[in-house]
């Protein structure tokens, strides 16, 4: 286990209140004076609405960041983001994931189904229209389906007024603030080029999220639109995207203390909520994603040894389930290095002790925090059932498959704005491709394992949780008979079939006697119970947290960045190492040398021929850091970031490129809590090693002429 002094975790608990901000808004930029940090760029050539900024080049990219790099909408992004393109590309025959790809022509450019792009376009504040809907005295459930049903009603005014735009509504701060956000949205997506995984993946699980690292984690996409320059499905009439900017590619790179800023699209923080919060992820949440995550992840890594279709078959799911399992690990492992529950407790003494400081504050404000303890008491009471429920669709592609043709019977037949969002018709085209993308990775023996589990569990709940499916099922006893027989008889592994039944009426569905479609039948109601606990849940949990961070804005007289939550950020900062703990220091550089010191010849760390040759040829071109001798590999940096950061470019002060921001280091797993100066270290791949991939051991002077950088 990592350890601290004593002093330095005061140290460290000591700056927890300076990094509650760092991933700015473009809407927050004028709070940051761009010039005095650092920066060669105003904030309208960060970002503007009315006209060509650098934000025109960066992208939303199936949930992660990515960016313009040629005219010709080539996309530069991560290994791991484009992992799901490249192993739908891949086969026995052609084994992309271990040896690479690299389309030489744009006709061999394999289609990446179910990766979108979006592009921010502009923003407007649209809290007013929201909070005059969800206004008056409605219990919280009614509340949250007025909220939710005013913002879809937005949504479709707005893309109704921009026709080809997709719009989406984010909630910067919960009860309080809400911002439209209008996106260029592309969907055609299509895999350029992927690193062999010696030097895409170089040290697998065992080197994620640890520095320090040795990963060449990037790939290049590139985006279609219909050869009338709109957005379209994949067809092969369509045409290069032409991006208003790319990128330009700094050849030279980036040395240890320069500043450097990253534009991208972080996913979530929670770093305005309560010890209460912190102690239900700690306690429950997270070590029950650990133990099932790392029992999955085990038993597919089992599977696969034997059968290397098995293993793509089943790479994906396990790499976004290791991803997952590794980040909580060091979460939860900061958390309790931290003490940061405690720590974060005695804040809140400090915040009682102000709102009964006045009596105005007193009578708005003096139960809240006892208000924020009843509702996460009432959360443990049903965390194990309610936990099992939505690990139970997700265990089985077929069950989850049945729940939505199920739940889509149901939802059609309603008017639009009235529906679950993924049956609404702006989204009913992508609910479908995810469907067609979940059975193609279809193992049996997973889904028949993982569904057995879960159902068995839910039979070993008290009495009063456990749900209603198991008065209609048989026995627990009788369990494994009843999923062999479901397995056998279901057609629901044909992609064909499903599509031929997707929007057929419930009656329709039922008439097939598909045993799936008649376990999501049953289990309907448990799921509808669910989702109507989670509504009252929201709003009650909503209104707290407006209420906190109203006063806790006034105890600390200042505002707050909002957490992030997948909208457009900026985060700035400088390359540099740190003291991960006593007496030792991590420089902010890695290079090739590292590579060849690790490689065992076994993987993980076994890396391609093609690198070693080089190395040993001393054939590294114009790619060296002069500091350093070598080409540097990957770099570290201080700068505020979180999952869907992914990919996102790392910037000089002019806004050229010099690095590809991939991952964290271990301590700054706990970022989306608690932030510091001291232990929050980002990762990225020095562009010099990606132009060195590119150039010395892949011969890609295709990409480079295009990139500019030949």
């Amino acid at each position: 286990m990592l350890r601290k002094s004593i002093i330095g975790i005061v140290c460290l608990l000591s700056t927890l209140a300076i990094a509650e901000e760092g991933m700015y808004p473009m809407s927050d930029l004028n709070r940051v004076d761009l010039k005095q940090i650092g920066f060669q760029l105003t904030a309208n050539q960060i970002f503007n609405p009315d006209s060509i900024s650098i934000t025109d080049a960066i992208i939303n990219i199936g949930g992660c960041t990515g960016s313009f790099i040629s005219p010709q909408g080539l996309i530069l992004t991560n290994h791991h983001c484009a992992f799901g393109a490249i192993q739908q590309a891949s086969s026995t025959e052609h084994d992309y994931l271990t040896n690479g790809f690299h389309a030489k022509s744009k006709t061999e450019e394999f289609p990446a189904k179910g990766y979108t792009v979006r592009i921010t376009e502009s923003y407007r504040d649209v809290s007013s229209q929201i909070l005059e809907a969800v206004s008056g005295d409605r219990d919280f459930a009614a509340r949250t389906k007025i909220k939710d049903k005013k913002i879809k009603e937005i949504i479709a005014q707005a893309e109704k007024e921009n026709p080809g735009m997709r719009v989406e509504i984010s909630e910067m701060f919960p009860g309080r603030t809400y911002m439209l956000f209008m996106y260029t949205y592309l969907k055609d997506v299509r895999l350029v080029y992927a690193p062999p995984i010696g030097i895409g993946n170089f040290g697998g699980e065992e080197d994620n999220w640890v520095w320090p690292r040795h990963t060449g984690d990037f790939s290049i996409m590139r985006a279609y639109v219909g050869p009338d320059g709109k957005a379209a499905d994949y067809n092969t009439a369509n045409v290069p995207y032409a991006p208003r900017v790319f990128l330009k590619i700094d050849k030279q790179g980036v040395q240890e203390n320069e500043f450097a800023f990253i534009l991208g699209y972080p996913g979530r923080t929670y770093r305005h909520t309560t010890s209460h919060y912190l102690d239900y992820e700690e306690s429950v949440r997270m070590p029950w994603i650990v133990d099932w995550y790392g029992y999955q992840i085990e038993q597919m890594e089992t599977m696969s040894k034997t059968d290397r279709g098995v293993a793509i078959k089943l790479s994906d799911r396990i790499k976004g389930l290791a991803n997952t399992y590794k980040n909580y690990q060091g979460k939860l492992q900061g958390l309790r290095r931290l003490d940061l529950v405690e720590a974060r407790r005695q804040e809140e003494a400090k915040l009682q002790a102000f709102i009964k400081s006045d009596s105005a504050r007193q009578a708005q404000y003096g139960n809240l925090l006892n208000e924020f303890a009843a509702y996460y008491q009432d959360l443990h009471k049903t965390s194990e059932r309610d936990m099992l429920l939505d690990a139970l669709q997700r265990s089985s592609a077929l069950l989850q498959t049945a729940g939505t043709l199920y739940q889509a019977s149901i939802e059609l037949p309603k008017p639009d704005l009235e529906r679950e969002s993924a049956y609404m018709t702006r989204n009913l085209d992508r609910t479908k491709q995810q469907l067609q993308l979940i059975l193609e990775d279809y193992y049996q023996p997973a889904d028949r394992l993982f569904l057995g589990i879960m159902m068995g569990k839910l039979y070993d709940l008290p009495a009063s949780l456990q749900p209603h499916v198991l008065r209609i099922l048989p026995g627990k006893d009788k369990l494994p008979d009843f999923l062999d027989k479901a397995f056998k008889k279901s057609n629901l592994h044909d992609p064909k079939w499903v599509m031929a039944h997707f929007g057929s009426s419930t009656a329709e569905l039922l008439k097939t006697r598909d045993p799936f479609i008649l376990l999501a039948r049953d289990l309907d109601q448990d799921y509808q119970m669910l989702r109507e606990l989670r509504r009252a849940r929201s709003g009650r949990l909503e209104q707290l947290l407006a209420q906190y961070v109203d006063v806790k804005q006034a105890y600390k007289g200042e505002s707050f960045i909002p957490d992030a939550n997948s909208t457009l950020r900026l985060t700035y900062g400088h390359i540099r190492g740190y003291s991960p703990r006593d007496a030792l220091y991590s420089a902010p550089f890695t290079t090739v040398r590292g590579i060849i010191e690790k490689h065992t010849g076994k993987d993980p760390y076994q890396t391609t021929d093609a690198l070693r040759a080089a190395y040993a040829a001393e054939n590294f071109g114009e790619y060296i850091n002069p500091a350093l001798g070598q080409v540097p590999v990957d770099i570290l940096y201080d700068m505020d970031t979180t999952g869907g950061n992914s990919g996102s470019p790392v910037l000089n002060a002019k806004g050229d490129l010099i690095g590809l921001n991939f991952d964290r280091a271990f301590e700054a797993t706990i970022n989306d809590y608690a932030w510091s100066t001291l232990y929050s270290r980002s990762i990225g791949v020095d562009v010099r090693f990606i132009l060195w991939v590119l150039d010395k051991l892949s011969g890609a002077e295709d990409l480079l002429h295009e990139m500019g950088v030949k």
